[in-house]
């Protein structure tokens, strides 16, 4: 019998949300504390961004992370700025004890709009199976940024991502499970038959099988734990 995947996002369901302040909301994601990062300017080119994403001016995704990268190369990123960014973004609380209880009993999947190198910290340190990331940066031997990769894997791209190891691993998408919180997440969390939206946005809550919902500042990864053990249960009873 192959084994059930479980998928999760990455930035706001993995790690905490960024701590750095845009437009008045936390960030979810560590572009924009890159962006925060390298300034003002860069910071309000990011958010230009945004605003095109959200107006549907770019093409595709790829197109964005492209021009959230040349934010990057433009403002004079380094790679010891991105990696002590990306250290600083820390795991949601309970992160590390649930993928060690429910390791072997599971396969694991990460997709996320987000960046490789985040992505390739989750998966060794939680030991993900397979991991993909919207964009990977190569670096110059003096630190500066030489080139990238962009993958489109957000939105309507973690679903053919999500398909693609489905596949592989010749398991029904009724037999997936999928936790998230963005609402990039929603193809996804209707694309499996069992999803968690943990802590998340609206739309994502309208369409996951469940819902878990805490405080602002006290969330507890540790809840997706207590809920994948009684599915667990169920699903031994019935075997």
């Amino acid at each position: 019998m192959h084994k059930p995947i479980i998928f999760y996002d990455m930035e706001g369901t993995l790690f905490r949300k960024s701590t750095i302040a845009v437009d008045g909301r936390v960030s979810p994601s560590a572009w924009n504390a890159l962006h925060h990062t390298l300034g003002p300017v860069a910071e309000a080119e990011g958010r230009e961004g945004m605003r095109r994403w959200n107006t549907g001016e770019f093409a595709g995704f790829v197109e964005w992370v492209d021009y959230a990268v040349e934010i990057f190369k433009r403002h004079k990123l380094t790679r010891e700025m991105f990696e002590r960014v990306l250290h600083s973004i820390e795991f949601n609380p309970g992160v590390l004890e649930v993928f060690d209880a429910l390791r072997g009993k599971y396969r694991t999947a990460l997709i996320s709009g987000g960046l490789k190198a985040q992505a390739d910290i989750a998966q060794k340190t939680l030991k993900i199976n397979h991991a993909f990331a919207a964009c990977e940066l190569f670096w110059n031997d003096d630190g500066s940024l030489a080139h990238w990769n962009s993958l489109p894997c957000d939105y309507e791209g973690k679903v053919d991502f999500m398909g693609l190891i489905m596949k592989e691993h010749k398991v029904d998408p009724k037999d997936c499970y999928f936790v998230g919180d963005g609402i990039n997440d929603v193809l996804l969390a209707q694309a499996v038959g069992t999803s968690i939206a943990f802590n998340g946005h609206p739309d994502l809550q309208k369409v996951a099988t469940h819902q878990i919902n805490q405080p602002e500042g006290q969330e507890d990864f540790r809840a997706v734990l207590e809920f994948m053990r009684s599915l667990l249960s169920r699903e031994t009873q019935k075997s």
